[in-house]
């Protein structure tokens, strides 16, 4: 097999990986669990909190479901997928294991970590293409 050959082939794998990393990160929007956290108060009732970035939610035992949706999309502080999810994440953890937060503590949810697997492939897959494909102008001259 020739090398040029073997570069279009890596090529086309690194396409492949940064469109499986886009639907990933895309999957994540409409996901609602991106944060949750469980309440057992009584015995026959149990709380389940959970948000994503535009609604905030509350769930019983009973299945019923209450949410509040954030009223604008400007509210939010977000670039890049990696830094966002790595910084929503990173505020969690801190929330979580600090003594002197009195708040509701949450839990990481399913949202963040599909959301780091799709950037995470998105990185790699642009960090291959890009060795590559500065061989591949090498060699053409």
């Amino acid at each position: 097999m020739s090398y040029r050959t073997v570069v279009m082939y890596m090529e086309i794998v690194c396409f492949v990986i940064c469109v499986t990393g886009w639907i990933l990160v895309c999957s994540t929007m409409p996901t609602e669990i991106w944060t949750w956290s469980e309440v057992d108060s009584i015995v026959l009732t149990t709380s389940n909190y959970f948000s994503n970035l535009w609604k905030d939610c509350i769930s019983d035992s009973t299945g019923v479901s209450d949410c509040k949706g954030i009223p604008s999309m400007l509210a939010l502080n977000w670039l890049c997928s990696m830094i966002a999810f790595s910084y929503y994440g990173n505020k969690i953890r801190a929330e979580f294991q600090d003594p002197n937060f009195k708040a509701q503590k949450f839990e990481i949810g399913v949202g963040v970590f599909i959301g780091w697997g799709g950037s995470t492939l998105l990185v790699v897959g642009g960090l291959v293409y890009s060795i590559f494909a500065g061989r591949e102008g090498c060699h053409s001259r």
